[in-house]
């Protein structure tokens, strides 16, 4: 008898570039020890920013170790999803590509919930990561003894570690149980608590700076004794605001999804825009590039004259969490490009989007990361009628497959009779404005006055189908990198408003 075939095993995500990550590793490596050096030869600088200092300029060692670990974070990303990835399969972690030939009926079956091997891993570069910030401290005996220690930076390090803890357990919670929408939105402020109490506990800020003119009409309206020049305390509403600002961040990543890599791709570009946001107030640039693009002071190495002390500590303790962030997106886009090899969960969602918010609060800039959100903010407004319920909202409202061209179109909610007059309303509306596309019933008889015109149906309100409407169908790949393209531009808008816009609004630069 004829044996019978056997099929090969399965294999989960895209194979690791080997020669890059031989490549990658040693770098890295060498990145990490090199700061423990001094330590290692009983050398301790008295600078807690640098080594050595080279024409007057701090080197961060820390920093320098930070871009070690973000490439160990990338490289042990790359090789930990598909490691991980059949037991997750084996427990059921698993989900179809619905947007492949063969979709929800016989596509293969894709790992899903890998937000959570991610996560640990960065959880793990950056507990091991704790020593460094404070490395300049580690001498033998201290003439001032323990006090010297900066208690306050360890304490915002640490909880915002808990915060990102916190988050990525319930995140994985989520995606075991599929909690609904209602329920979901209590668990970042949940998450976010150590971080806001520590927050409190070391006098953060709760003022606001008006922009100009605006405390003159106040006093018109005999409202200045709330102000203090041009600032305005607004107490625990702003930690009302903080509290709401995680929640936003976790469920706005989430909200846009739908298609290969989308929700890894926009975490990855944020990540960059509040790195790049970091680095404009860290003394580390060259003079002579400074002098020569015209900035003011070059021999200070700072973008921006007016970061000293206090601002960049801040700064660089958000650099410290963002660089391995940027790795382990970099690391897991590798799996979940398309044709996605990796889902990312609920997980990925919540652990990104509270690490945004973990360093926005520390570093007192929230009101900056909310600008790199401005797609989300758009995508989010649109949504809203679906959200809310006065637009009927499917369960998926990912963009229709079409097998035959290998494209993507604009997915629809059918009306099978006449909608509701305040629904009639919204989507006329957002008709109007050419955010939605609508169709309309075509009565048999038009001069009858018994049969009216009304909306057939409406493309799902999402910013995924709003470019899908403009741009015409395309492929998945392309879409996604669509809306990577419309973050960028966000992000290219939010320094554009933070850094120029905000000077001229508020009357000075923006500390």
């Amino acid at each position: 008898m004829p044996s019978a075939e056997i099929s090969p095993p399965q294999t989960y995500g895209h194979p690791p570039p080997i020669l890059l990550t031989l490549t990658i590793l040693p770098i890295s490596l060498c990145l990490i020890v090199n700061p423990l050096l001094p330590l290692i030869l009983h050398s301790i600088p008295s600078s807690k920013y640098s080594i050595h200092d080279v024409d007057g300029q701090p080197s961060f060692p820390a920093l320098q170790a930070s871009v070690g670990f973000a490439l160990l974070a990338f490289v042990g990303v790359v090789w930990l999803v598909p490691k991980v990835s059949e037991a997750f399969i084996q427990k059921g972690l698993k989900g179809r590509d619905l947007l492949k030939r063969g979709g929800r009926i016989s596509g293969p079956w894709i790992p899903e919930s890998l937000g959570l091997p991610c996560a640990s891993w960065y959880l793990a570069l950056m507990m091991l990561f704790i020593p460094f910030p404070f490395s300049h401290l580690f001498k033998s005996q201290s003439p001032s003894g323990p006090e010297s220690f900066p208690q306050r930076e360890l304490t915002l390090y640490l909880s915002s570690l808990l915060s990102l803890l916190t988050a990525t357990l319930l995140g994985f919670i989520d995606d075991l149980f599929d909690i609904r929408w209602r329920h979901k939105l209590p668990i970042p402020i949940v998450a976010a608590v150590p971080t806001l109490l520590v927050y409190y506990s070391v006098g953060g800020v709760t003022s606001v700076v008006l922009p100009k003119g605006f405390s003159g009409w106040l006093d018109t309206l005999s409202l200045a004794r709330w102000l203090d020049g041009n600032v305005v305390d607004l107490g625990p509403i702003y930690y009302l605001y903080l509290i709401l600002l995680p929640t936003f961040t976790t469920n706005s990543i989430n909200i846009l999804a739908g298609i290969n890599g989308v929700e890894v791709l926009q975490a990855l570009i944020i990540a960059l825009s509040v790195l790049i946001n970091d680095l404009l107030f860290l003394p580390i640039w060259s003079p002579a590039l400074l002098d020569l693009l015209g900035f003011e002071n070059p021999q200070n190495g700072r973008v921006l004259d007016w970061a000293i002390g206090e601002v960049v500590d801040r700064h660089l303790m958000s650099c410290y969490f963002m660089l391995p962030l940027v790795g382990v997106c970099t690391g897991f886009l590798w799996h979940n490009w398309y044709p996605a090899k990796a889902f990312p969960g609920d997980t990925f969602c919540y652990f990104t989007g509270m690490a945004f918010s973990a360093v926005a609060i520390q570093g007192h800039f929230s009101k900056t990361l909310i600008l790199f959100f401005l797609p989300q903010i758009f995508n989010f407004i649109l949504s809203c009628p679906q959200l809310f319920g006065l637009v009927e909202c499917p369960r998926h409202r990912l963009p229709s497959y079409d097998e035959k061209t290998n494209l993507l179109n604009p997915s629809l909610v059918v009306f099978e009779s006449p909608p509701p007059l305040k629904t009639t309303i919204v989507l006329e509306i957002l008709s109007f404005l050419r955010l939605v596309k609508l169709e309309y019933h075509q009565s048999p008889n038009p001069k009858s006055s018994t049969d009216k015109k009304y909306i057939k149906s409406s493309t799902n309100l999402t910013i995924i189908n709003f470019l899908l409407v403009h741009f015409g169908p395309m492929r998945e790949d392309r879409l996604c990198m669509l809306v990577g393209f419309v973050q960028v531009i966000g992000s290219c808008i939010a320094f554009t408003i933070r850094y120029k816009v905000g000077s001229w609004f508020y009357g000075g630069e923006r500390r």
